[in-house]
């Protein structure tokens, strides 16, 4: 596998990945705030962070991630990727190779939560809404 630094040219097969995940473990999402978060990834949310993906042996992308400064802005595993170490070797790389220290993740995805325990991180802080403002409880977890 291979990690390389994403382009907007990647972006239509970020959307895709993302989508992919979304699906799989954002069940609290509506299907409207989907739709709207969708529509502004490459627009809005990619181009403001550094991101980077991990593909296979024969350069498919399988997950990507985002960043700012030593915090980790999004991470996203195709489901048909999950549960496979993708996430891992995405993440152990945000830490080593970025210096990632810090995550905001959904509290009702407790798949995140978990995974990112199993990374070494703790929570520091809670907030009832997301960064739009709608009713998604972020955890903010440090290490």
């Amino acid at each position: 596998m291979k990690i390389r630094r994403a382009t907007a040219n990647d972006y239509p097969e970020m959307v895709r990945i993302w989508e992919s995940a979304v699906k799989a473990t954002h069940d609290f999402l509506t299907q409207e705030d989907f739709e709207h978060i969708k529509g502004l990834l490459a627009e809005a949310f990619f181009p403001q962070v550094d991101t980077y993906l991990l593909l296979n042996d024969e350069g498919r992308s399988l997950a990507f991630l985002g960043v700012h400064a030593d915090s980790l802005e999004m991470l996203f595993v195709d489901d048909a990727s999950r549960e496979k170490g993708v996430g891992k070797q995405l993440m152990h790389y945000a830490l080593t190779a970025l210096g990632i220290r810090k995550v905001d993740v959904n509290e009702q995805n407790s798949q995140a939560v978990g995974f990112y325990e199993q990374m070494g991180f703790k929570v520091s802080g809670r907030s009832e809404k997301d960064g739009m403002g709608k009713p998604y409880p972020i955890l903010h977890m440090e290490r």
